[in-house]
């Protein structure tokens, strides 16, 4: 008791978590603004209000780390709207519903995140990292609704486009999305996004322009 008032203690768990999660809030900010190899443990733990200048290491251990907790994060919970999208869809021959069990889990859990947000952002640096990129990429490999959805696409791509053009042009469509999406994300965050620069706008151009890109007559050639 201090002064009449009981004092109350806050776990100790509960102080470590909310920790982790300033520190993953202050580390995706920064590195989104500033690229991956330009922001210390240092800085981080300063914006995320800790004094101890080895918090993040102490909670997460390093760098990769803590940019795969943070994917993480943002991976389950697109995960959970990709799964609904794929349950709805069901066994579509369809190109756009396959599509867009691609692009609406990331535009509309994007959209749960208010504005400023920073996840498109940094998931940009993240993918022009080589190696970030690679276990990124991997964890998400991991989650079965988005193998479903690839899946999907390939089952209705099969006779329309060569295995070789398919490859290729996956890798196209995630720099599209990744790419459209932080551009959106920087014109809400900056107030220049217009008057029809909503995600919803933003999901339905990119659904529009993967279907063109996905279903594109190829000049390619078989040695």
């Amino acid at each position: 008791m201090v002064n009449g008032t009981a004092h109350r203690t806050v776990p100790r768990a509960g102080r470590g978590a909310g920790t982790r999660e300033a520190i993953m809030a202050a580390a995706e900010r920064l590195y989104a603004e500033h690229g991956l190899s330009s922001v210390s443990n240092r800085q981080i733990g300063e914006a995320a209000g800790q004094s101890n200048t080895t918090v993040v290491s102490y909670h997460f251990g390093s760098k990769t780390a803590l940019v795969r907790a943070i994917m993480t994060k943002h991976g389950t919970l697109v995960d959970s709207i990709r799964r609904r999208h794929v349950a709805h869809v069901g066994e579509s021959d369809g190109i756009r519903d396959w599509v867009r069990c691609l692009v609406r889990p990331v535009t509309e859990h994007l959209d749960t995140l208010g504005v400023p947000s920073w996840q498109a952002r940094f998931a940009v640096q993240v993918l022009t990292d080589p190696l970030m990129r690679a276990l990124v990429t991997d964890e998400s490999l991991t989650r079965d609704s988005l193998r479903q959805t690839l899946r999907g696409l390939g089952r209705c791509l099969e006779l329309l486009v060569a295995a070789e053009v398919r490859r290729e042009r996956a890798d196209m469509a995630r720099h599209l999305i990744t790419h459209t999406c932080a551009e959106r994300e920087r014109a809400l965050a900056g107030g220049t996004a217009g008057p029809d620069g909503s995600w919803q706008r933003t999901a339905e151009a990119l659904e529009d322009a993967l279907v063109g890109l996905l279903t594109a007559p190829s000049t390619h050639r078989s040695p």
